[in-house]
């Protein structure tokens, strides 16, 4: 009966290979056989208790492996694994190169967009239009030419800030790790400083012209300020944001410094008086604009204390930062209620101004979840620059709504 199973052995019957498997250990291959008998239980039970049918089986098919293994197999196993490289590996290669240069090109793309800072002049925009929608409302008076050119000029002053910030910053190595530093982008540390004090002189230039057109002189006194506190936040010698008061200075220049002249140069009279909505409308842009610079402080931890630049944040830690961020839009707001409970800005720029709250919250949960990741934590600027520019733009929008409805400014303007 053995002999007959065995004479039946082919390749649809008998003993069939349902499965051949590989199994590689190392370098070395074994090749794993799993049968099956297509006859009865009873002579499958008789085939595997025959000594000699054992012997048969083990014999064929020990003389089979060993001659595929010797003669062919190693070779098909060569051949497949050579096939397999230049058909996978080959074109992976290939195809990582291009992704890398792409990887590489795009991230330089983003590089460029990081020094360009284009979001962060609505730092110009803001105190320029809320300046101008203060002088509307006080005068009923807007010139959109003067605007175009007083806002020119401004981002033009503001180019030499971040610009000279950079070149500065290079010198001291504070940005070292900076990829997006112009410097460290295009190198030409000589150069870029030439730009930059070309761009004060353009944009302040530009700003005179306009305060001698509207008769305003008293505004160049404010503007001149304002540079100086920028030359003292970042230029040589001082450098006092290396001292942790870069957000004090920032605030005054962006703020009062900036925001009341505008307000000045649009107003069309030479001796407009300064209301306290102006003033407090000008704290308020101060507020937004010093939380970008304190929100932008928080991945650069590491590099400011290797160059003894004390920012707040290396006083203070991330977590402690979060707080800040915190209590900052906290106050934020409730100065705005307070405002406009005593009538000192008027109720249509409360209201706008309090519907920018989710953006503020967004600002708050971001930072406090977010604050010891470096990687995210990056962004947290960009969230404050949001905040800044949607809330200095309901403020501006409640002035001229609070003058196109009411026809008067409420309450009446406090001289000074």
């Amino acid at each position: 009966m053995a002999a007959a199973v065995l004479s039946n052995i082919n390749n649809g019957y008998g003993i069939k290979k349902i499965s051949q498997e590989y199994i590689v250990k190392g370098h070395h291959v074994e090749r794993k056989y799993s049968i099956s008998l297509s006859t009865p239980h009873s002579e499958q039970r008789r085939f595997r208790n025959s000594h000699w049918t054992r012997s048969c089986y083990d014999k064929t098919f020990t003389s089979i492996l060993r001659s595929k293994k010797e003669n062919g197999h190693h070779g098909n196993l060569l051949k497949c694994r050579a096939e397999t490289e230049y058909a996978t590996i080959a074109p992976n290669e290939e195809t990582t190169y291009t992704v890398k240069e792409e990887e590489e090109e795009l991230s330089r793309a983003t590089l460029i967009w990081r020094a360009a800072k284009l979001p962060m002049y609505t730092v110009a925009l803001i105190p320029v239009t809320v300046g101008t929608a203060a002088a509307y409302w006080q005068t009923g008076i807007f010139s959109f030419a003067r605007y175009l050119a007083i806002l020119a000029s401004y981002v033009i002053v503001i180019a030499w800030v971040n610009l000279s910030n950079d070149v500065y910053d290079f010198d001291t190595g504070a940005d070292v790790n900076k990829k997006e530093s112009v410097v460290n982008l295009f190198g030409g540390r000589t150069v870029i400083n030439i730009v930059a004090w070309s761009l004060l002189a353009l944009g302040f230039g530009g700003l005179s012209w306009v305060a001698v057109a509207a008769g305003s002189l008293r505004s160049i006194s404010f503007l001149a300020f304002a540079v100086f506190c920028f030359y003292l936040y970042q230029c040589p010698p001082f450098r006092l944001s290396y001292y942790g008061v870069g957000e004090p200075l920032l605030f005054v220049a962006f703020g009062p410094l900036s925001t009341i002249p505008f307000y000045l140069l649009n107003s069309g009279a030479s001796e407009l008086p300064i209301s306290g909505t102006v003033g407090w409308a000008s704290v308020l842009v101060g507020l937004t604009t010093s939380l970008i610079l304190f929100c932008s402080h928080f991945h650069q931890i590491d590099d400011d204390k290797a160059v003894g630049k004390i920012s707040p944040l290396v006083r203070l830690g991330t977590e402690a930062g979060s707080e800040v961020v915190k209590v900052s839009i906290i106050g934020l707001y409730s100065l705005l209620l307070g405002l406009g409970i005593t009538q000192a800005l008027p109720l249509a720029s409360v209201i706008l101004g309090v519907m920018t709250l989710p953006l503020g919250n967004l600002v708050v949960s971001f930072v406090k979840k977010n604050h010891k990741d470096k990687s995210k934590i990056f962004m947290g600027k960009y969230y404050s620059v949001r905040l800044h520019t949607v809330f200095g733009a309901a403020l501006a929008a409640g002035l001229v709504a609070a003058r196109m409805f009411s026809g008067q400014p409420l309450p009446p303007p406090l001289v000074v």
